[in-house]
């Protein structure tokens, strides 16, 4: 398993050196000058370059990569001054010349061309909001999702059958950007009197006796925006697998025994018929991360999603870039984990 393991987070950081390559030169070639974008159209040349010198604007691309890689990876080679280690907050290992040592940190996502802040420290502000969005947004996802499959697959050529069907199909159909604004207006507006739902609204709001508070109505139709497609994909995949398994000879056996229903759909049937639903799960609950931008700011809800969205009409490319690589990371840990829950789940898949 060790090899194995190794190997797997090998293929991870070969991804994740891609998509920094990627996210890197692709916001290096717009034809947008941040400098600008944070002084405006009328600031100076002495402004302008001052800017560009402070975020490093001013050296070559290649340099500037270099630099990012460098920030980015745990080990990096930085000054040996106070100043430096209080910004990256690296711990010494040795020194490689009489001003720069070899340190070990944190990854450093540098700092917001707006507001001058550690980007790591304004996703960090947003990311939990979006992982509960995500969470609960599988959760449902999946509950639902595993239900109507297995009752699609039970009563199969029946109208449970059939709706099941008809509602994975409009699910896959309709993209979440698109739901959002529909569920948003009906649910959020016109029967708002009823649903006692916000068009928009964040997970936190301010009470002006209590302060900030949780406010769990309002993740109600962004969750079932977000896991309306998971669900859809859940429910023809659980019903595909749920069809091959009842099929098998074992489970004829232990119809034979005398075994119930129950006992056969849930505790046999359904344990060997998860592998592809598994790997649904894992692969949506990434793409959820990434899926939630729209309807965050769709619904006006305070996440990765939305922040990031807004960073980008500013042109606040570290804030952007900081958090495509946070998402394309969780892809990367969320693939080996399935990886390794196959082989937990099902002896037969060889380490290989």
């Amino acid at each position: 398993m060790i090899p194995y393991l190794l190997r797997k987070l090998m293929y991870g950081l070969a991804v994740m050196l891609g998509v920094v390559f990627v996210v890197f030169f692709l916001f290096n070639i717009l034809p947008v000058d941040p400098a600008r974008m944070t002084q405006g159209q009328r600031a100076d040349v002495q402004s302008l370059q001052a800017v560009r010198k402070e975020f490093g604007l001013d050296k070559p691309v290649p340099v500037q990569f270099a630099y990012y890689l460098n920030d980015l990876s745990p080990l990096g080679i930085h000054l040996n001054t106070a100043d430096e280690q209080q910004r990256y907050g690296y711990v010494k290992l040795f020194p490689v010349s009489k001003s720069k040592v070899l340190a070990l940190k944190w990854p450093y996502l540098r700092r917001s061309y707006q507001t001058r802040k550690d980007v790591a420290s304004l996703l960090m502000e947003v990311i939990p909001n979006t992982l509960v969005l995500a969470a609960a947004a599988m959760i449902f996802a999946i509950i639902i999702g595993v239900f109507l499959g297995v009752a699609s697959a039970v009563n199969k050529d029946t109208w449970i059958d059939k709706l099941a069907i008809s509602f994975s199909t409009l699910g896959i159909s309709a993209p979440s950007f698109f739901a959002g604004i529909i569920i948003a207006w009906i649910f959020g507006f016109v029967l708002s009197n009823y649903t006692h739902l916000n068009m928009s609204g964040s997970l936190y709001s301010y009470d002006p006796f209590k302060g900030e508070v949780i406010t769990l109505k309002n993740l109600v139709l962004p969750v079932i925006t977000l896991g309306l497609r998971p669900l859809a994909i859940i429910v023809q995949l659980t019903r595909n697998a749920m069809l091959d398994v009842l099929g098998q000879d074992y489970i004829r056996t232990a119809k034979a025994k005398g075994l119930s229903n129950r006992t056969i759909i849930y505790r046999h049937a359904l344990k060997n018929a998860m592998n592809p639903v598994i790997t649904a799960i894992a692969n949506w609950f990434a793409s959820l991360l990434a899926g939630s931008f729209f309807v965050e700011y769709i619904f006006g809800y305070n996440g990765l999603g939305k922040a990031t969205v807004d960073a980008l009409e500013m042109s606040d490319f570290p804030v952007v870039m900081g958090s495509i690589l946070f998402i394309a990371f969780i892809f990367v840990v969320i693939s080996i984990l399935v990886d390794v829950i196959y082989v937990w789940i099902d002896p037969r898949v060889k380490l290989s």
